[in-house]
């Protein structure tokens, strides 16, 4: 089993992007949270939770795996 090289490409160049993407939404979640009705609160909250949290171990286990061909 060979590293992917486009893999290995596209998980370097989101290592980069997402705590950029990260700072953006958490400060997007900040201005608009106030205005927004309670449920909306916990969905966006809760929502942007499981996606950084899924993204940033998708990432490192992405990044393991292709680097060391497991």
């Amino acid at each position: 089993v060979l590293s992917s090289l486009p893999l290995q490409v596209m998980l370097y160049f989101n290592v980069y992007y997402f705590p950029v993407w990260c700072l953006a939404e958490g400060i997007m979640l900040h201005l608009k949270y106030h205005l927004l009705p309670w449920h909306y609160q916990f969905l966006l909250v809760t929502a942007f939770l499981i996606l950084s949290l899924t993204e940033g171990s998708r990432l490192y286990l992405g990044y393991l795996g292709n680097l060391q061909e497991k």
